[in-house]
């Protein structure tokens, strides 16, 4: 017989714990809210478990639920799985969309947010995707990554780390009873190809010769590029330029957090080639355009193969990015500039965070100087 009764549960008003017997607890908070908790111990362990708000869980009901959670636990089982598990457990497919929408504000851009889903619908959920979480083994996740794990090495990277992502979340939520050795299913499959992480770049001596012949083009895809090189910026932060982001008579192209790779803001000096650039852009500007550089389709940025075309179209096998890198190796071997300052320009971060606090500054003016002469190295015939 329990110490509590109905009419003592109903009228219990003092902030406090009030026991029932057998770990049967009424939590009054507060607030005046009244909860139930089954205190559990086990191997020295102890855990308080939840069995619902008193409002709803009357004491004949919350005893009932004790019993149950003192039962699983003396068989060994995990009380906050087997509620779990009575309550539904989640498919991969749905695990997945929740952690999705979970991480939502998360996201670096839109595309992003949508690789995320979009490699999962690809090569997981056909094969995870009905499968509750609790029943997904190492070896299941082991057999989606080995299909694409050398024909697709880099996918399947992402791919491993996404699935790993949602079986975490998964554990910690619990609706699993053990985390998944992720470590354990890489070690099983086959060594992937070296690959040296490097965009093929342009030697800096010829990107003077290249401009002259880009120029020879009329497209925005070709005002993108040469802007992008005279820049030194990534090929994302210039198709995603807009207008506001543009002071012609500073001479600065300023880039919201939101946009940059280090979610950190970022001035960009503009020299006059590549002012010349944007003054072209403003002559062929629609009238309600909000993009510098405008896609295909009406207010949508260029896709991301659109630069590596027009590379192609000319019979070259560099990058855009590498255009980044030429500029790097110009900055060391043909000037006198520090290299922090390259650096800087790059919108690198500083990993150093000590030495990130003692060089808050942006070095903007001594930034603003190698551009200008970047410029004019590329404009010379």
């Amino acid at each position: 017989m329990g110490k509590l009764s109905p009419t003592g549960v109903k009228a219990a008003k003092r902030p406090g714990r009030l026991g029932d017997g057998d770990g049967l607890f009424l939590i009054v908070g507060t607030s005046g809210a009244k909860s139930w908790v089954c205190r559990v111990q086990k191997h020295g362990r102890r855990r308080d478990i939840g069995l619902g708000s008193a409002s709803k869980v009357s004491l004949a009901l919350a005893r009932e639920r004790a019993r149950e959670v003192r039962s699983w636990v003396e068989r060994g089982l995990d009380p906050v799985f087997e509620k779990r598990k009575a309550g539904g457990i989640p498919t991969f497919r749905e695990a997945a969309l929740k952690v999705h929408a979970a991480n939502r504000k998360t996201w670096r851009n839109e595309k992003h947010e949508a690789q995320w889903l979009r490699t999962l619908e690809l090569f997981a959920f056909p094969t995870l995707g009905n499968i509750r979480v609790s029943e997904i083994t190492g070896p299941m996740v082991r057999n989606v990554l080995a299909e694409i794990w050398l024909s697709k090495p880099e996918t399947a990277r992402r791919v491993r780390q996404r699935i790993g992502a949602v079986l975490d979340w998964a554990f910690s939520a619990g609706y699993r009873e053990t985390e998944t050795p992720m470590r354990s299913i890489s070690k099983g499959l086959p060594r992937q190809p070296k690959q040296s992480g490097h965009f093929e770049a342009m030697p800096y001596s010829q990107v003077p010769a290249f401009l002259q012949r880009l120029q020879e083009r009329e497209s925005f895809s070709r005002l993108a590029l040469e802007f992008a090189i005279l820049t030194a910026a990534r090929s994302g932060e210039v198709r995603g330029a807009a207008w506001s982001e543009i002071d012609l008579k500073g001479g600065t192209w300023t880039i919201p957090a939101a946009r940059m790779k280090a979610n950190r803001e970022h001035a960009v000096p503009l020299s006059a080639p590549a002012l010349k650039v944007l003054e072209r852009c403003a002559e062929l500007r629609t009238a309600d355009e909000i993009l510098v550089f405008p896609g295909s389709r009406p207010k949508q940025p260029m896709s991301d193969m659109t630069l590596t075309k027009l590379l192609r179209d000319m019979k070259l096998t560099c990058t855009a990015h590498g255009f980044r890198s030429s500029f790097r190796d110009w900055a060391s071997e043909e000037t006198e500039t520090q290299g922090e300052v390259a650096e800087a320009s790059l919108a690198h971060a500083i990993k150093d965070k000590t030495e990130a606090a003692y060089r808050r500054g942006n070095l903007y003016q001594k930034r603003r100087a190698l551009m200008d002469l970047w410029g004019t190295y590329c404009s010379a015939s």
